[in-house]
């Protein structure tokens, strides 16, 4: 094997791993600059930034755009679901009042529902299956039934955003998979990013309070688009490509515990042993689900 196929294997075994590491910390990156921007503002300019980076990239490297009309209407259907819903939803209910961690928790159960529609759709759902959907929704219901009475971090409106993005997301990811052919990751995304942002504007406009720019704020716009666009959507997109749905919505139950890590070191949001129970079983819940599924 040459050292450039060895660096291209080594490269494809690490992708997992990074995309885990990297969409855990836009839950945070939503916890740092929330107190200095609406959400949807905040999203709209990522975005706008976003589309700007994919097309110089796009030009630079001269790749080239999907061929047809399907396609492109398509990718800006997965865009709408996968950038504006999802974001939209999670940056929402940080904004709204809910801790970085427990976002995390509850979008974490996209593996769950991708598996059960995809049993629904071309097959049983085995015994296994149902012993990790009631294990998965047990540990759910045991991290927020402890938040409940706590300030306003779980409410009606932070739940049913964070719901929202749940069912975005998982939504968006049967879609590329059944209907999106492959293409450059690059120009797909820079297609993708150009549909959120054209949704999420009108939405960004109902929202009084303003930007305000400051090191956080920057800080957090910069690590959205440099990392999180232009690094963890594209690698999204590529493991989306290449693997199964639901295989690669498994990698979703590593982030919760990741970023509830994350926002212990940075916020001091407290993990108790309550809390690292619930994560356990939703991630033994969802192994299950999925390991069934395969």
């Amino acid at each position: 094997m040459s050292v450039a196929a060895a660096r291209g294997a080594s490269w494809l075994r690490a992708m997992p791993a990074v995309f885990v590491l990297i969409w855990s910390t836009g839950f945070i990156v939503a916890r740092y600059g929330m107190p200095y921007a609406p959400p949807l503002k905040f999203l709209a300019v990522r975005f706008a930034l976003s589309l700007v980076c994919f097309c110089l990239w796009v030009r630079l490297a001269r790749v080239a755009w999907p061929k047809d009309r399907a396609q492109w209407g398509h990718l800006a259907v997965t865009g709408v679901l996968m950038q504006a819903g999802y974001l939209g939803g999670v940056w929402a209910a940080v904004h709204a009042g809910m801790g970085a961690g427990l976002v995390a928790l509850l979008v974490g159960i996209q593996p769950v529902l991708t598996a059960v529609w995809l049993s629904f759709n071309g097959g049983r759902i085995s015994q296994r299956q149902w012993a990790g959907l009631v294990l998965g929704f047990a540990g759910l219901v045991l991290v927020v039934s402890r938040k409940f009475g706590q300030g306003s971090e779980v409410s009606a409106l932070t739940t049913a955003l964070a719901v929202m993005a749940l069912l975005a997301i998982t939504a968006g990811t049967l879609y590329q998979k059944r209907f999106v052919a492959p293409c450059d990751v690059r120009s797909a995304s820079a297609v993708q990013m150009a549909a959120a942002l054209i949704v999420c504007l009108p939405f960004a406009a109902m929202e009084s309070q303003g930007i305000e720019w400051n090191a956080h704020s920057t800080g957090a716009m910069a690590w959205s688009v440099l990392v999180l666009s232009l690094g963890g959507s594209s690698l999204l997109y590529m493991l989306i490509q290449r693997g199964t749905a639901t295989a690669v919505t498994s990698l979703l139950y590593l982030v919760p515990p990741c970023t509830a890590v994350m926002a212990w070191l940075l916020f001091a949001e407290p993990i108790t042993l309550v809390t690292l129970l619930g994560i356990g079983l939703t991630a033994a819940g969802v192994s299950l689900v999925v390991r069934s599924d395969r």
